[in-house]
């Protein structure tokens, strides 16, 4: 993507469900289970920037024991500093106790059995240690000690806030993350309270009611209870302090989940490859978490798959698929690849099918898979061209004829580049803008001067602002005739509200067009009429409430915005045409047929919440007001 922005956070869990001794006696070491995690956490890197945490809780622990470690950092080489923390008191022992798992368990911390990590990607706020998950929710009682992590937003913080008010609770934050943690934690102590009541009504003592409450507490039940208000999309990771733990899925399913099971292992992640990469397990025995549904791993090692809220229609976020997701997931690639094929006769046509004087190329380095695709298009399609001119010799085909027209290729090059990104301290826009241009290099020598035209494939463009100050001045120095950017994702019209860092209007580049659009065409009364209509909105039930910025765009054709946004994005000082193509709706559910999560690009949201958020963030658009609409 050429357009940097933040997403989706990362979260493991790993259930040991052997002792120690096991994992020391087949792998030569009582580290396992930190080695797992480590390892997870590692591979689905891509999924933070702003700080990373590890939990583990041991089982059965001896009272006055430490049977909880949590660390966490938000150092910039966050993953390398949390895990060196973690290995400087795991290391710190002699070679004799590391031989010693029984040892290890009762006297270091992380040695447990339950473990969980996060990889944080802040969508909002500062980067302070303490908006780092897991998070803690402490108690002296094991049972109602809970610690969670989460790839989610809510769009509905304020509501859920004001019932822990009206049940009496003062949160120390107002954050989605702390919200939805006393919120569990309430569910939680009422869970635990009722068994504890049912069983001393029996004449059983405190110590055991224990061992029952541990043994009787209904996981399912809980985030029953906890999520009914939730409207949002999130995969939440949760440990209790007695050893159950949970992975759970929104019942829309629009961020992803997944976990693995064997006799000795229970492994929970965001990522699909991840698991087959640090457990070599095969695709098909890594199963998606459903919506609406919970990986529930009870503290005796029962594991279950079972729904704690109605599922809902299916809305994956298809960005997932385009861009944030690593590439080695099998669906992934192929959706990609599918992507770039999808634009092949697109941009034939704009070439005039011309591919003697074409170059495609692409902008590195998450748009190289749908490349592959758009590469197989064009070929397919020129060898559909060249059957046809084959037939069409008929008797008068001669070797040199047919040798001709097999010769034509598509001219398929690394023309872009990224270098490191540059930085500066210089204070004025201008120099500053000069000096950003160079994040990307191009291959000097491949393009024909005034005569080429150059096809270059970005996954998706957000702001455009990077195309503009960047990619296009710097390959506009290549002298073609034209330029061609494709878009693997359609045009990017709507705020996300589920975990992307996408909630400012103003900043997308379609939306600028749209206004200018409306601007150019003596249509300006518009935009105060649907800000009208959003103002009136603001105090309806959420249910009742519909996007009604849709409408504006419905006014212009998908190519007319295209042509404009190519007008926004194209530098002034620069020779060649430019064009912009766009992935359609269509070619987008075409290629992942499994994935209809497009809110982004339609402003058909799954949950009511977003129609809300949509319209809090036209209202600051028109308000000049630069806050966040969730």
């Amino acid at each position: 993507m050429s357009d940097s922005i933040h997403h989706e956070c990362g979260i493991a869990i790993v259930r040991l469900l052997k002792p120690l001794e096991y994992y020391h006696e087949k792998y030569g070491t009582a580290f396992y289970g930190v080695q797992k995690l480590q390892l997870l956490m590692q591979k689905m890197r891509n999924r933070g920037q702003d700080g990373a945490g590890i939990a583990t809780i041991k089982l059965n622990p001896t009272p006055g024991k430490r049977y909880i470690s949590r660390k966490r950092s938000n150092a910039p080489n966050y993953l390398t500093d949390l895990f060196d923390m973690v290995w400087a008191r795991l290391n710190n022992t002699t070679d004799e106790q590391r031989q010693n798992p029984a040892w290890l368990r009762e006297n270091m911390p992380y040695m447990g059995e339950v473990l969980m990590g996060h990889l944080r990607y802040g969508t909002h706020g500062d980067n302070s240690i303490e908006l780092v998950h897991p998070f803690h929710r402490q108690n002296n009682w094991v049972s109602r000690n809970l610690l969670l992590a989460g790839n989610f937003n809510m769009t509905n913080v304020d509501e859920l806030f004001q019932e822990l008010v009206d049940l009496g609770q003062y949160p120390k934050d107002k954050s989605d993350t702390v919200t939805v943690l006393e919120k569990l934690g309430h569910f939680l102590d009422d869970e635990v309270q009722r068994l504890f009541t049912w069983f001393k009504a029996d004449g059983i003592n405190n110590k055991d009611i224990n061992q029952l409450i541990f043994e009787n507490l209904d996981i399912q039940r809980l985030l029953r209870r906890s999520s009914k208000k939730f409207d949002g999309g999130f995969v939440l990771g949760g440990m209790i302090g007695h050893g159950d733990a949970f992975l759970m899925r929104d019942p829309n399913g629009i961020r992803p989940a997944y976990w693995y099971q064997d006799d000795e292992i229970v492994v929970g992640a965001s990522e699909r490859p991840a698991i087959q990469s640090v457990f070599n397990v095969r695709y098909a025995n890594v199963h998606e978490l459903q919506a609406g549904h919970a990986l529930i791993i009870k503290y005796n090692g029962k594991v279950s798959e079972l729904p704690y809220a109605e599922p809902r229609e299916k809305a994956a976020c298809s960005f997932e698929r385009i861009y944030f997701s690593r590439g080695n997931d099998r669906e992934i690639y192929q959706e990609r690849k599918a992507l770039g094929a999808q634009l092949a006769e697109p941009v034939l046509e704009a070439v005039g099918h011309d591919l003697e004087h074409t170059v495609f190329s692409y902008i590195p380095n998450t748009a190289e898979a749908a490349y592959y695709g758009l590469m197989e298009g064009v070929d397919a399609a020129l060898n559909k061209k060249k059957l046809a001119q084959i037939l069409a010799l008929g008797d008068q085909i001669t070797p040199e004829n047919m040798q001709e027209i097999m010769n034509v290729r598509p001219r398929f090059e690394k023309l872009v580049h990224k270098d490191e990104k540059q930085r500066t301290f210089i204070a004025d826009t201008k120099s500053r803008n000069s000096m950003v241009s160079y994040v990307y290099d191009v291959t000097y020598g491949l393009v024909q001067d005034g005569v080429d035209t150059l096809v270059l494939l970005d996954d998706s463009i957000v702001r455009g602002t990077t195309l503009r100050d960047s990619i296009v001045s710097i390959t506009a120095r290549l002298k073609p005739k034209k330029i061609i950017i494709l878009s693997s994702a359609p045009q990017i019209r709507f705020p996300d509200c589920y975990g992307i860092d996408m909630s400012k209007m103003k900043d997308f580049v379609a939306f600028q067009a749209l206004v200018a659009l409306l601007m150019e065409s003596g249509q300006k009364h518009l935009l105060e009429e649907t800000y009208q209509r959003c103002k009136n909105s603001e105090n309806l039930p959420v249910e009742m409430i519909r996007n009604e910025v849709v409408d504006l765009y419905k006014l212009f054709e998908y190519e007319t915005i295209s042509n404009k946004i190519a007008e926004i994005v194209r530098p002034a000082d620069i020779i060649p045409e430019l064009q912009l193509i766009f992935q359609t709706l269509d070619g987008l559910h075409k290629a992942c047929a499994l994935t209809s999560g497009d809110w982004y690009f339609s402003g058909k949201y799954p949950t009511p919440g977003g129609n809300r958020v949509a319209n809090r963030a036209y209202i600051n658009f028109i308000e000049n007001n630069d806050a966040r609409a969730y």
